[in-house]
């Protein structure tokens, strides 16, 4: 019994002597309590003041409670290095930092002065809105950082975030992670091998290659932002979302899993896997529907759409351009000053219309169409393909049917048909056999087997049809009241050999992929490489940011050595 009190009285005295330590007197001459330098061990059951055993140390056993500046240390037993102010904690070791962290360990090691913690076997770490468990964890306490190298789980919430090596910032209440790191919730999983998480909002940070796999897509990139909790993305750099059959990616994307929403801007393509399209432009929407299938995109900004037709691409622009509907019914619609090209096909109009289903293209307002040699005129032109072929079938010229052919061999002479409609049929994407109905004219240059012209051909009727070979007119047909005359060429006005209605637009035809674009569309475009260009070196991960964290993979625990 006296040997206990001995040891009651000698703890008292340690408690008295390290807290008059701190002491320090102000100007007026009063003492005030000072916030203790000194690790103060505030409770235990038993003490042994040995040397020979633990050299350097004081031995305390027993619902031992350890304090420092705000910290607190409950544990079975601990060493207390005075000289050092240094203590280790054995069995059952529990650490409060305030009221919002708490580690739980069976050993650890704390460093007054530098105010340094290491805690190993089973640790677990918990604040408010996380738990992190792993091997070993390091504290620095001056900094507010815990991290760790023994691999570790954390679970936040619906979020379990599994990696070899992690920092914690307390302050900011954020995980980082340097090394590989996968975060799995019901929705979503993140693999990537640099990840800021912050665990009070639930979002995530990406840097370098990473993946986001869902049930609905999978996304890459290599700098973006996802918010675990509202299922909101923000894709900065070399990203692209995967979807069953399309393909999004840009300079800068977003998506919103929930509506099933996808938005691109500058460099955007989106890929049709299922009807080998694609459509690029400098800004562009994706809206999924998988209740009812009916997908739409919308493109803007040097929008175009390229479809796959035989062994050629048609290429199409529009100020604005919408594909909607399922691939088996999918209907593509562009606005304002449309234009497209194919090797052997081109053209111009206001708007239109194409439907895949049906194989009908509309080509409204003011259309004008270039098929080999040939170009079309009229108010409305219909395009009808064969899906089965998947080649153009036959053409329709509604209203002011009108076909110009410029004559190689004369430097001015013009073959010309018009009528009030026009029916015609392709023949390996060719124009092959035209049919003009009601109202007809024709101016024909017929030249015989040296290509000397030998008269100038002009007809009315009510009908005709013309055959073609090669792009040239091989045999022309007239029907009903029909008034035939070959002029020779001097006998035959210069004012007369264009028929009522000519405009020749040869030179706006679009003779290549890059003609489909306006002049201002291409400037702009231009600036969006170059700010494109300048915002990806921007965007790359400062490494400024990491040399802080970095440092801590160096340290290691502050081990005592017992003096033998």
């Amino acid at each position: 019994m006296k040997k206990i009190e001995h040891f009651i009285v000698c703890f008292s005295l340690l408690g008295i002597f390290a807290n008059a330590q701190d002491k320090k007197p102000e100007q007026s001459g009063k003492i005030v309590l000072q916030e203790s330098e000194k690790i103060i061990i505030e409770h235990s059951d038993f003490i042994d003041m040995n040397q020979y055993e633990i050299p350097g140390a004081t031995v305390f056993t027993g619902n031992v409670r350890v304090i420092h500046k705000g910290t607190k240390i409950n544990c079975n037993k601990a060493y207390y290095f005075t000289d050092d102010n240094y203590v280790k904690a054995f069995g059952n070791v529990i650490i409060n930092q305030g009221d919002s962290i708490t580690m739980n360990s069976r050993y650890a090691e704390y460093d007054g002065k530098e105010e340094f913690a290491f805690a190993t076997g089973e640790v677990n770490l918990r604040s408010p809105e996380s738990t992190l468990i792993t091997d070993t964890i390091f504290f620095d306490k001056k900094k507010q950082i815990a991290f760790y190298n023994s691999y570790g789980t954390i679970v936040n919430k619906e979020n379990t975030l599994k990696s070899r090596s992690g920092r914690y910032f307390m302050n900011a209440k954020k995980y980082q992670f340097t090394t590989a790191v996968t975060v799995t919730n019901p929705k979503s999983v993140i693999k990537t091998n640099h990840l800021d998480f912050y665990e009070n909002s639930g979002h995530a940070y990406v840097f370098g290659p990473s993946t986001i796999t869902s049930k609905e897509n999978v996304i890459y990139t290599e700098n973006g932002f996802y918010d675990t909790k509202s299922d909101i993305g923000k894709l900065k750099k070399n990203s692209k979302i995967t979807y069953n059959n399309k393909i999004i990616e840009g300079d800068d994307l977003f998506y919103d899993q929930k509506k099933n929403f996808s938005k691109g801007i500058n460099n955007v393509k989106i890929t049709d896997t299922i009807n080998n399209l694609v459509a690029k432009g400098d800004y562009a929407e994706m809206y999924r529907n998988t209740t009812t299938r009916k997908d739409s995109i919308i493109l803007t900004k040097r929008a175009v759409v390229i479809t796959k037709v035989e062994n050629d691409s048609l290429y199409m622009h529009g100020k604005k351009i919408l594909v909607t509907g399922p691939p088996e019914d999918r209907v593509i619609r562009a606005f304002n000053n449309v234009r497209f090209f194919k090797t052997d096909m081109s053209g111009k109009c206001d708007s239109i219309h194409s439907n895949n289903k049906t194989g009908l293209t509309k080509l409204i307002g003011n259309p004008v169409l270039w098929n080999n040699d040939n170009q079309m005129t009229g108010d409305v032109m219909h395009l009808i393909g064969n899906n089965e072929t998947e080649k153009l079938d036959s053409l329709k010229v509604i209203n002011n049917a009108f076909i110009v052919q410029k004559d190689t061999l004369s430097e001015n002479g013009y073959n010309q048909i018009k009528g009030q409609n026009l029916f015609g049929k392709f023949k390996d994407n060719k124009l092959s056999e035209v049919d003009i109905i009601k109202n007809t004219e024709s101016i024909y240059y017929m030249y015989n087997d040296k290509n000397e012209l030998v008269g100038i051909d002009k007809k009315v009727c009510s009908k005709m049809n013309f055959i073609f070979e090669d792009n040239q007119i091989a045999s022309q047909t007239a029907y009903q009241e029909v008034e035939a005359n070959t002029y020779p060429e001097e006998e035959f006005p210069e004012n007369a050999r264009k028929l009522r209605g000519f405009i020749w637009r040869g030179d706006e035809r679009i003779k290549s992929k890059d003609d489909i674009f306006p002049e201002e569309e291409n400037i702009l475009h231009e600036k969006v490489l170059i700010e494109s260009k300048k915002k990806a070196l921007e965007e790359d991960v400062p490494m400024e940011t990491l040399k802080e964290t970095l440092e801590y993979d160096k340290k290691k625990p502050k081990a005592k050595e017992k003096k033998k």
